[in-house]
C-alpha cells in the first residue's frame, strides 16, 4: 500500500480551509496490453482531474457529499472519452441507453436509472429520485419510485425539469465509429467458430467496460456514492448493467457507532460480474475490518475472482475504488478541531483502471493509471493501491 499523507496546516484559520475533506474519483478501463496510448491516457487523466476539481468546488462552497459527487460524476458523463452520457456506447440497435445511481451515506436513500435514453446527465435522473424518495408518499399513499428504467424513466425525468436530449447529440465519432466496427466483427464472428466469438470479445473489452464512479466524504464526515455507465457495446436494447442495481454499482453508508468506519464505494467492469456478486456492498462490509488493504484485497479474491456465484467464469473482470473514513482517537478529546483519518483504495482484475483523487487543500488533483502486475492475466489476478490522509474538520 502506497501512503499518500496529506498534513494539515497548524493555525485555526487555516484549519477553516480543512472543512471540506476528499474526493476519490475513477474512470475505469480494461484491455490488452499496452492499449494505452499516451494521448488517450492524457484525456482520461485530464477528465479525473476536471471531474475533482469540479467536485472540490462544491465542497469549498459549502456543498455536502451527495452534492459534490452529482457535480463529479456529471463532469466525466459529459466527457467524450467516457462510456457514460455523451460518448457512451451503442447498443445492437445503434442506440444509447445508460444506467447510473447515487447512494447517501447519511440517509441510505438511493436513486437509480436503467436503460435511460434522451437524457444527457443520467446522474440527475438518479439523484432527483433519490430527493423524491425523502418528501415522502405520493397521493394515495404510494410510495415514491427509487429506480426507474426505459421509457418510463425518460417520461419521469422530463416531467420533473430534467430536459431531454436527442441521443444523435450524445453519440461522438468515436463511439459511433466503434459500433460499426463492432457490428462488422459481430457479423463475421456469426460465420465462424465459437472460439472466434470468445476473441471477439476479449479483444474488446476496453469498448465494453469503461464506466465511472465516485466517492466523496464532505465536511461533516458525510460519505456518498455514485455510478455510470452507457453498458457494453453491442449489448441487447433494455439490458440493465451493474451502475444501476442495488449494492452492485455503488454503495455509502455513514458509520452508526464510533467503532464502525464510514464506507462509499463505485464499480466498475462485467455488469453481469458484480450483479451476481454484489461486489459493491460487499466491499463496503469487508472495510469494517481492521487492515483495510488486507481486507479489500480478500473481498477482490474471495467474493469476486473466486465467488461461488462465478464458479463457470473463467475471466472475471472488475473494478472498485473505497474510501473509509472516522474521527481520529485523540482528536475526539480536543474542543476546537477534529480529524478525519481517510483511507483510499482502489484495484482491479482488468488490464488497467485510471483514478482520480483529491483533498480541499490541494490546488490540483493527483492522477494514476494504475495497471496488473507484468506476467499477470486479466480476470485471473488484480492489483491494489491506495493511500491515507488525515484531515482536520472544524466543530460546531
Amino acid at each position: 500500500l502506497s501512503n499518500v499523507i496529506l498534513h494539515s496546516a497548524d493555525s485555526k484559520q487555516n484549519r477553516k480551509n480543512l472543512t471540506e475533506c476528499i474526493l476519490f474519483l475513477m474512470i475505469f478501463t480494461s484491455s490488452g496490453a499496452g492499449y494505452h496510448s499516451e494521448s488517450k491516457a492524457k484525456e482520461y487523466k485530464h477528465a479525473c482531474k476536471r471531474a475533482c476539481q469540479r467536485a472540490v468546488d462544491r465542497l469549498r462552497a459549502g456543498g455536502l457529499a451527495l452534492e459534490a459527487v452529482t457535480a463529479a460524476l456529471i463532469e466525466l458523463e459529459d466527457s467524450p472519452f467516457t462510456n457514460a452520457g455523451t460518448g457512451s456506447n451503442l447498443n445492437l440497435s445503434g442506440e444509447i441507453e445508460c444506467d447510473a445511481s447515487i447512494m447517501d451515506g447519511k440517509s441510505l436513500n438511493y436513486g437509480a436509472v436503467g436503460a435511460l435514453s434522451g437524457i444527457k446527465n443520467p446522474v440527475l435522473v438518479a439523484r432527483r429520485l433519490l430527493s423524491e424518495t425523502q418528501k415522502g408518499k405520493l397521493s394515495a399513499g404510494r410510495i415514491p419510485p427509487c429506480f426507474l428504467v426505459g421509457k418510463g424513466a425518460e417520461q419521469w425525468a422530463i416531467s420533473h425539469g430534467i430536459p431531454a436530449c436527442p441521443s444523435e447529440k450524445m453519440t461522438t465519432k468515436f463511439s459511433l465509429s466503434g459500433y460499426k466496427r463492432n457490428k462488422r466483427k459481430m457479423e463475421l464472428a456469426e460465420q465462424v467458430e465459437m472460439k472466434r466469438k470468445r476473441q471477439f470479445c476479449e479483444e474488446n473489452n476496453s469498448a465494453c467496460l469503461d464506466t465511472v464512479g465516485a466517492v466523496v466524504v464532505d465536511r461533516e464526515g458525510n460519505v456518498a456514492a455514485a455510478v455510470s455507465s452507457g453498458g457494453l457495446a453491442m449489448k441487447h436494447p433494455g439490458r440493465v448493467g451493474q451502475a444501476a442495481h442495488y449494492g452492485c454499482g455503488c454503495w455509502a453508508e455513514n458509520a452508526r457507532d464510533v467503532s464502525l468506519y464510514s464506507t462509499a464505494v463505485s464499480t466498475s467492469g462485467s455488469g453481469e460480474h458484480l450483479i451476481r456478486t454484489m461486489l459493491a456492498r460487499e466491499c463496503s462490509t469487508a472495510m469494517q475490518a481492521e487492515n483495510a488493504h488486507q481486507a479489500l484485497l480478500e473481498a477482490m479474491q474471495n467474493k469476486f475472482i473466486s465467488s461461488p456465484f462465478l464458479a463457470g467464469e473463467d475471466c472475471v473482470l472488475g473494478g472498485v475504488i473505497v474510501l473509509r473514513c472516522c474521527t481520529c482517537g485523540e482528536a475526539q478529546r480536543s474542543e476546537d478541531i477534529q480529524a478525519l483519518l481517510v483511507e483510499f483504495l482502489w484495484s482491479h482484475t482488468t488490464e488497467s483502471m485510471c483514478v482520480g483523487y483529491m483533498s480541499a487543500q490541494d490546488s490540483k488533483a493527483r492522477t494514476h493509471i494504475s495497471r496488473l502486475p507484468p506476467g499477470a492475466v486479466a480476470g485471473q489476478s488484480l492489483a491494489i493501491e491506495g493511500g491515507v490522509c488525515r484531515l482536520g474538520t472544524v466543530s460546531d
